[in-house]
């Protein structure tokens, strides 16, 4: 609480005027809203070049450009043992508030496949700032140019005779592996990498036939001629339409479900505080956030990377994160890989 910055030396004469003119709040102390006191640290769970790390970063650089913070950013990669390093790093950082988790689905599909005591629940959830797409693509030189000629070959031949590439096992990628299969009878061979960026760069060399990576992780190939977009596991198509290729924008990709697979998933970008921090110190970090999405640059890194433009914090966020943990846990089970 701050200091008076001089004492009254009569207070009794100060009361007529405080009933008059309620000026008594402008002599009570002042509560100063909290805010860092050195630097933050944003924990990303995941690899470098990824989605998260390359999301994260761009935060920054909207936080540096427009001085939203006065204590530095810094940004921690922590991505082992399938990103619970760093997950359980800010869970165990019990009341620090100068640690952020860069939260994914992982906080759900970890705990789910391991016997990692890893509880959301337990942190101070504190936004939803988008939700990422999944697409299916295949390597440009592959003679299958559309979803369904490339998953019927696919399905037609042995299974596991086609390679796709994922980011770590178990997790998102993962589970649209299984999903395909399951619903479409195209069974692949699942490859898991430290990154979606480690993934594209499969795709490029042929290593793989495919990947599902989200647009930021294969939107360099993509402008680069080296891979195609076959379809996007949403229900609608994206609705960006400005041309990001020569010839395509987001909204020209069909959706998984046009071509006959009826698989659907998006994932949550989501931000949480360790446990035993104060609502308080939450509101600082939820405001920052609030200012991060309305920055030009995070509009034009959403529109360039289609990710769908979602903010939810408070109670609504929690609501979210329950019913979206109840939907994992069903894939999971489904796909053999909760514990």
């Amino acid at each position: 609480m701050m200091r008076l910055m001089r004492k009254l030396s009569n207070k009794s004469s100060l009361l007529p005027l405080c009933a008059a003119t309620l000026g008594c709040a402008l002599i009570a102390p002042a509560q100063a809203a909290w805010e860092p006191t050195r630097p933050v640290e944003f924990i990303v769970p995941a690899g470098a070049g990824g989605a998260s790390d390359q999301m994260t970063r761009l935060i920054q650089s909207i936080v540096v450009k427009h001085q939203l913070m006065k204590q530095p950013m810094i940004i921690q990669i922590k991505s082992g043992s399938s990103g619970a390093e760093g997950a359980m790093d800010v869970q165990d950082s019990k009341g620090n508030p100068h640690k952020v988790l860069v939260a994914f689905s992982l906080i759900y599909t970890l705990p789910m496949s391991t016997a990692l005591p890893l509880d959301w629940r337990k942190m101070n959830a504190l936004a939803m700032i988008a939700q990422d797409e999944f697409l299916l693509w295949n390597n440009v030189e592959s003679p299958h140019t559309t979803a369904k000629a490339f998953l019927d070959a696919v399905k037609a031949a042995p299974a596991g005779s086609f390679k796709l590439g994922g980011t770590g096992s178990k997790r998102e990628d993962h589970l649209i592996n299984f999903a395909v299969g399951k619903g479409y009878g195209a069974k692949f061979t699942y490859i898991p990498y430290k990154s979606g960026g480690e993934a594209a760069t499969q795709l490029v060399g042929k290593h793989i036939d495919a990947n599902v990576n989200n647009p930021s992780e294969n939107i360099a190939q993509w402008r680069a001629g080296q891979v195609r977009a076959l379809c996007v596991f949403s229900e609608q198509r994206m609705a960006y339409k400005e041309k990001v290729t020569k010839d395509q924008s987001w909204a020209d990709i069909p959706t998984c479900k046009e071509s006959g697979v009826d698989v659907q998933y998006q994932m949550l970008r989501a931000f949480f505080l360790p446990p035993d921090t104060t609502a308080e110190q939450a509101a600082y970090y939820v405001e920052l956030l609030r200012k991060v999405v309305a920055s030009s640059e995070w509009k034009e890194y959403t529109e360039r990377n289609a990710l769908k433009q979602t903010f939810v914090n408070g109670q609504d966020f929690v609501k979210f994160l329950e019913k979206d943990d109840a939907y994992h846990l069903t894939l999971m089970k489904e796909a053999g890989f909760a514990k």
